[in-house]
């Protein structure tokens, strides 16, 4: 795959699909930092120097619902490099829908965007943010919302993104690997061996509907199974709240 470093940019995911037409093969683009970075819900996403602000572009092949399975193997590979990096497996946990835990405090998030043609995905930007360094400001989060944390505070370990991008690039390679020839059956037990407050109540909210529940499990689809007393509900697409 290839690589591009950037100096600034305004968002990682605008480039790439900016550069999409002419960079038919996989490439990672790496920027110092975001002027315009965002996350899930065109939500501000906080950029500073010496975090990793990253995308990948794609160019898929599947149908749409099987391309956003990708963000699986990222939150995979993310919490591969971050094991890698420091050999504490203990303390990653995976948070669905596409949010990596260090010791329960959000420490990474993935935001999925696709350029589409007919009936297919054309290009796929896989966003990645990292709070290597510095986090934003807790009391500026959403009310119940998991607080941020770094890298370096909650490990003492201080990693350049280039060194970070050493760790994810192969992580990924080889989960994309899994997923293009095993499907997504691997990806979802290797994600449940990790997720967050699995068998636990959690709060999932769409819009204006809050469900509560018990987090069971993830389907063959990636949508989040809540058990509550009637019966198991499947949740495509939410925010979820401890």
């Amino acid at each position: 795959m290839g690589r591009r470093f950037l100096d600034t940019v305004d968002s990682t995911n605008a480039e790439a699909f900016r550069i999409a037409p002419s960079h038919p093969a996989p490439c990672w683009i790496v920027a110092g930092e975001q002027t315009a970075g965002r996350g899930r819900r065109a939500r501000a996403w906080a950029s500073p120097r010496g975090n990793f602000h990253s995308t990948l572009l794609l160019h898929p092949s599947e149908p749409p619902a099987t391309v956003a399975l990708r963000s699986f193997a990222a939150a995979l590979a993310l919490r591969d490099a971050f094991v890698a990096l420091t050999d504490l497996p203990a303390v990653f946990t995976l948070k669905w829908p596409n949010d990596v835990l260090l010791n329960g405090g959000k420490v990474a998030g993935i935001l999925l965007e696709s350029a589409t043609a007919g009936q297919g995905v054309q290009h796929l930007a896989i966003g990645i943010g990292v709070n290597l360094i510095a986090a934003p400001d807790p009391a500026q989060m959403e009310p119940g919302a998991v607080p941020p944390v770094t890298l370096l505070a909650e490990t003492g370990l201080r990693v350049t993104p280039e060194a970070f991008l050493n760790a994810l690039a192969p992580a990924f390679s080889r989960w994309e690997t899994t997923f293009t020839t095993q499907g997504f059956a691997p990806l979802r037990l290797a994600w449940l061996a990790h997720a967050a407050r699995l068998g636990q109540p959690i709060r999932a909210r769409t819009g204006a509907d809050t469900r509560e529940g018990i987090f069971d499990t993830i389907d063959d689809t990636g949508a989040l199974i809540l058990r509550q007393s009637h019966g198991p509900v499947a949740i495509p697409a939410a925010e979820v709240f401890f």
